[in-house]
């Protein structure tokens, strides 16, 4: 699929306002999100869609070498968050 600049339409989206974090500064949204997926996955299953959203969210707010860290903390079980 080839796409020249002036015929595509690229729908960029990013988490909702939220009112628990209503700073410019999203970093405890990034990490509130993160959590929500995890207990969201742990509750529901890997494959759930209900939890869609929340991973969609952290992907939007979180730094990708977060996510990673993050990853390899729960990994190894020295996750700082409330899983």
């Amino acid at each position: 699929c080839f796409c020249y600049f002036y015929l595509c339409q690229i729908d960029l989206k990013t988490a909702p306002a939220d009112f628990r974090f209503p700073t410019t500064n999203q970093t405890r949204h990034c990490f509130t999100r993160y959590i929500e997926f995890h207990r969201c996955t742990t509750a529901k299953g890997e494959d759930s869609v209900d939890c869609e959203r929340f991973a969609k969210y952290y992907r939007a707010l979180c730094p990708g070498e977060w996510v990673d860290k993050w990853n390899e903390q729960r990994e190894t079980g020295t996750f700082p968050g409330p899983l």
